[in-house]
């Protein structure tokens, strides 16, 4: 079965979120379980999974419930596909503030 691609409007909507950042700030240091990430943040467990149900149907988050825990982790193919699509868009911006740079130069 092919993984679908990474929808990039989903990944920058749960992005945009700092409760969400935050999340995936824990997850970078290593899998947690949702009760573990829930206690930093100032937010119920209701809204940690919540949150969580964003991070995974954007393709950032993995979970997997063993017995009575479920455990969550980054995945990446969602990251590298919001990586990809700023890594496209910058070359475009540079190529157009080069060609702006050879333009004013040319008038002086």
């Amino acid at each position: 079965m092919r993984k679908k691609k990474p929808d990039i409007d989903r990944i920058f909507h749960a992005l945009g979120d700092p409760s969400r950042r935050a999340i995936l700030e824990k997850l970078s240091d290593g899998p947690v379980s949702v009760s573990r990430l829930a206690e930093p943040l100032a937010i119920t467990l209701a809204a940690v999974v919540q949150h969580l149900q964003v991070l995974e149907e954007s393709g950032l988050v993995r979970t997997e419930k063993l017995g009575r825990v479920r455990t969550c982790r980054i995945e990446t193919a969602g990251l590298a596909a919001a990586e990809e699509w700023i890594r496209d868009r910058r070359s475009v911006w540079e190529r157009g503030l080069d060609r702006l740079g050879d333009l004013l130069e040319e008038e002086e």
